[in-house]
């Protein structure tokens, strides 16, 4: 049945007076949990004027767990609850999930599940262990993705509902109509309606049912499309639909569909079958005598609760159209690449691979030209496959902006795939290039199933991303070894974290005019309780990824803070802290107000805290980025750039951003002594702080030889081995008082 007779009613509505009696309409309630009241003007902001199905949205507000229980235990027919995870306690949203689901049995309820600290809530494990229905980052959801979300979880409650309700009715009707929900499909509820007819007035099988081509009453109303047939009618179908072409028959069909009611004559039939789905059916019965009439009473009991039947099985037939079809490109799913590959494994078809295709920078692209513009780059994407690949490759979305294609290794050679995307898309009138990433696999593993094919060209795919964008890497065991250590490292460090694994070690600064201490940098350090030491280029990199380094972040922030002041209560020195801030950290929504909080807080003068930036976060949005230095600055702190000249090579920024001081990277410092065109780089960075009036400092200082160089180059502050090596902080009183003794 073609799909344009599965559409919701809001889809193709414009009709005002329909949208003005919304305000009549029984609302979809939505429960909002969040012990932040800006979440809620937030969200109240984001779905307003929301209507679904002629149904405008009511939102109910509840503020705690406990506060949330009292509403649901009251309320019926919530349709989606957006849930905070922290809120009382820090498992709290988590805790209410299983009161939801175990105590209230609210089973068809839709629930959101929303965090502002990624860290602490793995999606995943959530997911696994947890009844929901969807998980979402509270700083990911803009108003349009608010929207989208809490959109789809209504229509998928609609859908779910009207399912329960469908059921819970057909358990009171008519033994033959009961029989009927046994099928599945509109084909086979068509078939078995004709067959049930007949058996119920005695008559031979001799019949036919059909929809209406276009269900616009403005349109053709001769357009029909048989999806069921039986007897003589049946004779010489061999395609699953075909057009009515006996004008009487069609004349009938007409006149029934016109009135939208069963019409019939003294040889033959035809019933009506009203759909709230908008997919009214229609069935022609042969019967060749007039009907008495506790057969037309019969009839029309029967006819209205088909009528049911057939809303339960255009559901039925949607939500199969969801399980396995991609809404927007109509193509087959992720579902359905699991399962072609099982299907394909179970014939032993040989040779065959499985690429995974990544847009490079897709969500650039939604940014700055909208999701409309989009959407569209994925049809055009998709056509773009079905145009120049065999018929024989199988071609689905997996993904967002990912696809999956399975097919003959001589047919999928990604270098091919790759040069035929790299051809301009014509996007509404514009010419657009696009690069891709691909992992693939080649099926070799006889007993793999389609889950953990697709999940192995996922992992080369990972590994194209992280290395080669652009580019396409094949999986490898050994790369899934690393991708399963990695795992384990990430495991590793929350629990680390959890226990008081990670501790931070302290460099000194150095002023070689005097040789006396002026700072300090504060460097996160990781030993297990075994005794290993993990290196920070292990776990910060997968900290970093993970998101897990925004509360690692804010530890480092308060552990380093605290420290100071304990040392200059006791040393009384006006002592500088160097304290990292990744670009995830620098990036993160909540970052100043986090920043803010630690420096009111703070005995010491603000003067005192420098933040080390890379300078990647200067290539981020220049505003948002001048904004946070300048709100930095404000209150009173300092922001250095680390590693400065191994980054991004375009320095405008220097000019343009509001930074204190740079600091000369160790590799430069190295070779600074060697006869290299390196040895001019630190003397580059020296005048450059000079031209711009900022400080410099250079890191990893280990000679004398070095040291005196430095102080030719006039740069009069320093940081390294040479100095002191980073120390804990009883090390470090301890190499204070020898320093200043």
């Amino acid at each position: 049945m073609s799909d344009e007779l599965i559409i919701f009613a809001e889809e193709d509505s414009n009709d005002s007076d329909s949208l003005a009696n919304t305000s009549n309409a029984r609302p979809w309630k939505v429960l909002v949990v969040d012990d932040d009241k800006d979440v809620h003007e937030a969200t109240k902001f984001g779905l307003k004027g929301l209507v679904f199905l002629n149904q405008p949205l009511e939102l109910i507000h509840a503020y705690s767990a406990s506060e949330a229980t009292a509403i649901l235990s009251a309320e019926s027919n919530i349709a989606v609850i957006l849930l905070d995870v922290v809120m009382e306690t820090e498992h709290a949203g988590l805790e209410l999930i299983k009161v939801i689901r175990d105590d209230l049995q609210l089973h068809n309820t839709r629930i959101i599940l929303r965090t502002g600290q990624p860290g602490y809530a793995p999606e995943i494990e959530v997911i696994l262990k947890y009844d929901i229905n969807d998980y979402k980052n509270k700083a990911d959801l803009t108003r349009t993705r608010l929207y989208t979300t809490v959109t789809a979880a209504i229509r998928s409650f609609s859908e779910i509902t009207a399912i329960d309700t469908s059921r819970k009715g057909l358990e009171r009707i008519v033994h033959a109509s009961s029989e009927l929900m046994s099928l599945h499909g509109i084909r086979e509820l068509a078939n078995g309606i004709i067959t049930q007819l007949a058996a119920l007035l005695g008559i031979p099988a001799e019949g036919m049912i059909c929809f209406k081509t276009n269900p616009d009453p403005q349109m053709n109303a001769d357009d029909f499309t048989v999806v069921a047939a039986s007897g003589e009618l049946a004779a010489g179908i061999s395609s699953q639909s075909f057009t009515v072409e006996d004008a009487n028959i069609r004349a009938m069909l007409s006149d029934s569909a016109s009135k939208r009611r069963s019409v019939e004559n003294e040889y033959a039939c035809v019933l009506f079958f009203p759909s709230e789905c908008r997919n009214d059916m229609l069935l022609y019965l042969d019967i060749q005598r007039p009907l008495e009439d506790t057969e037309q009473q019969l009839l029309e009991v029967f006819c209205r609760n088909i009528s049911v039947c057939l809303d339960n099985a255009t559901i039925l037939d949607r939500l199969h159209n969801y399980a396995y079809f991609d809404s927007l490109l109509d193509i087959p799913n992720r579902v359905s690449f699991a399962n072609h590959i099982d299907k394909m494994m179970q014939k032993q078809v040989e040779n065959q691979v499985i690429i995974l295709i990544d847009i490079d920078h897709f969500s650039g692209i939604n940014d700055t030209l909208g999701t409309e513009s989009g959407d569209e780059l994925l049809r055009l994407i998709a056509n773009r496959f079905s145009s120049f690949l065999p018929e024989d490759i199988f071609i689905c979305r997996v993904s967002g902006d990912t696809f999956g294609l399975m097919g003959p290794q001589e047919s999928l050679i990604p270098k091919n795939i790759s040069d035929n995307l790299s051809k301009p898309f014509q996007l509404f009138g514009d010419d657009l290039s696009i690069s891709i990433t691909q992992g693939f696999y080649v099926l070799k593993d006889a007993n793999i199933s389609g889950t953990n094919a697709i999940k192995r060209a996922n992992i080369a795919l990972k590994r194209a991303k992280a290395i080669v964008r652009g580019d396409a890497v094949e999986y490898t065991h050994e790369i899934e070894r690393e991708t399963h250590q990695r795992m384990l490292l990430l495991q590793g460090l929350r629990k680390a974290h959890a226990e008081n694994e990670l501790y931070l070690a302290y460099q000194p600064q150095i002023d070689l005019h005097t040789g006396r201490i002026n700072g300090l940098e504060a460097l996160m350090r990781w030993k297990t309780k075994s005794g290993t030491m993990i290196t920070p280029d292990q776990f910060i990199p997968v900290a970093e990824s993970s998101g897990m380094i925004v509360p690692l972040g804010e530890w480092v922030m308060e552990t380093a803070l605290r420290d100071l002041e304990y040392l200059e209560k006791q040393y009384n020195l006006n002592l500088q802290m160097g304290i990292n801030i990744s670009p995830a950290q620098f990036r993160h929504p909540n970052f100043l107000e986090m920043v803010s909080h630690k420096l009111q807080n703070l005995t010491l003068a603000a003067e005192q805290i420098e933040f080390e930036v890379t300078e990647s976060v200067a290539m981020m949005d220049t505003e948002k980025v001048r904004e946070i230095l300048q709100v930095i600055h404000d209150s009173g702190a300092r922001v250095a750039i680390d590693d400065f000249g191994t980054g991004f090579s375009c320095l405008s920024y220097l000019e343009t951003l509001n930074f204190d001081r740079l600091k000369i990277d160790k590799s430069f410092i190295d070779k600074m002594m060697s006869k290299t065109t390196s040895t001019h780089i630190p003397e580059m960075i020296i005048s450059l702080g000079k031209d711009l009036n900022m400080a410099v400092i250079a890191e990893g200082v280990e000679t004398e030889e070095q040291v005196e160089r430095l102080k030719e180059l006039s740069c009069f502050e320093a940081q390294g081995y040479f100095f002191g090596r980073p120390m804990e902080l009883s090390q470090l009183k301890e190499w204070i008082e020898n320093h200043i003794a």
